[in-house]
């Protein structure tokens, strides 16, 4: 406790937003892996699963937007903390009798804790500009390469959690523990985060939302279609096609996505190491065109060679799984640190909530198009446009801007 409290107020500030961020991260994915058992265990298929989660995405969308512009006007603390309390109410609100856990009210309960989750979101990754000095740009990329990449693969061990917590406490008692646990980390908080901490100098109006740089636009252009590339196959399509192709069974499906995610996570935290990092470069606009040029081959390959080779059907679908994942994690930390980059500094949140709306955006319709698609075409149909989407990616990121300077360490 002592070394905790000789620690920089920026780096305890730090510390207790990536503690805060990491404890919803845990209940995020366990949640998600408890709704998807229970309601599997209820006889329910994988679509009709999914669609459970379709507020989940879409008020994403709206909280990104609004939230950006509301945590710039009360403060990064106070956005951080209601989506906390949020996410708690969202678990109090499936501690009912089984009676009432009715397809209506769990996608109510899940659309809280997809507001939840984005208010989040926004607030851990808008803090770190606030925190960081300004212009110490490797040191920006490598803490937004950390939180990104450890929230993934905490989010990863969120659905071993999930399963582990059913298994042993059933639902209810699954659900209260993670009640419990995150009301009190919601309390630590309160007495823990600055209240200024992101406010804006000036007041920001509402259509200060809609009003952003050439390079925000773009940047939150290219997200949108990466993020729907990677769910317009990897949401519903990816697992349904496990389970009913190539027959294996919920808790293989479960523990191989889960660990994929863990991966991608860990990639995501070390991006930094793979895009010049030991040259002294931070990446910039090129930077994001090489890596998803690198990236949009790669569904494709997966496709044409499910369409030669039947026998060879789940090495290569593995294997093309976890080349995406590695190629999509750099994609993903370069993208996150970039915004965060591009951000002002004043009203940060204004920026980085526009793009992650952008991010919301993506993956509803890749959600919706992955179902849609998979159910009508198939697994190699849902390759193909996720293929497409990483080249409209590819077009947008021409235009990034690209460092005219060698930038400060």
């Amino acid at each position: 406790m002592r070394a905790l409290s000789q620690l920089p107020a920026n780096v305890k500030q730090y510390l207790v937003i990536t503690g805060n961020y990491w404890a919803f991260t845990l209940t995020d994915g366990a949640l998600r892996m408890l709704v998807v058992l229970y309601f599997h265990d209820l006889g329910y298929g994988p679509l009709s699963i999914a669609m459970l989660f379709l507020f989940y995405e879409f008020f994403g969308v709206v909280t990104n937007l609004v939230g950006g512009w509301l945590g710039a006007r009360i403060g990064l603390n106070k956005t951080m903390n209601i989506g906390l309390a949020l996410q708690i109410v969202a678990l109090g609100m499936l501690l009912v009798e089984a009676s009432w856990l009715t397809v209506p009210w769990v996608m109510a309960a899940q659309a809280l804790s997809g507001i939840a989750k984005d208010l989040n979101k926004m607030s851990a990754k808008s803090s770190i500009k606030v925190l960081v000095p300004e212009n110490a740009n490797q040191s920006l990329y490598k803490w937004v390469a950390l939180l990104t990449g450890s929230k993934n693969a905490l989010k990863g061990i969120g659905f071993f959690l999930g399963g582990a917590l059913l298994a042993a406490f059933e639902f209810q008692g699954a659900i209260l523990i993670m009640w419990v646990a995150l009301a009190i980390v919601w309390l630590f908080s309160l007495w823990a985060l600055k209240d200024d901490l992101g406010k804006a100098k000036y007041k920001p109006k509402f259509k200060d939302l809609l009003s952003k740089s050439r390079a925000i636009n773009t940047l939150s252009a290219a997200r949108l279609f990466l993020f729907g590339a990677r769910d317009v196959w990897f949401v519903i399509a990816l697992p349904v096609y496990l389970s009913m192709t190539l027959e294996w069974d919920h808790w293989l499906v479960g523990g191989f996505m889960a660990a994929w995610i863990i991966g991608y996570g860990v990639i995501q935290a070390f991006a930094p190491n793979f895009t010049g990092k030991k040259q002294g470069k931070t990446p910039d606009g090129r930077a994001a065109l090489f890596w998803a040029l690198s990236l949009t081959l790669i569904p494709a390959a997966i496709a044409l060679s499910l369409d030669v080779s039947e026998q060879w059907n789940t090495t290569i679908l593995i294997s093309g799984l976890l080349l995406f994942g590695a190629l999509f994690a750099i994609n993903s930390s370069l993208h996150s640190y970039l915004i965060v980059l591009y951000a002002k500094g004043d009203g940060v949140s204004l920026d980085v909530g526009f793009y992650y709306m952008a991010n919301a955006m993506g993956r509803l319709i890749g959600t919706i198009l992955s179902g849609l698609l998979f159910e009508s075409y198939g697994l190699v149909t849902c390759l193909w446009v996720s293929s497409g989407f990483i080249l409209i990616t590819s077009i947008l990121s021409i235009s990034l801007p690209r460092h005219r300077h060698r930038q400060q360490p």
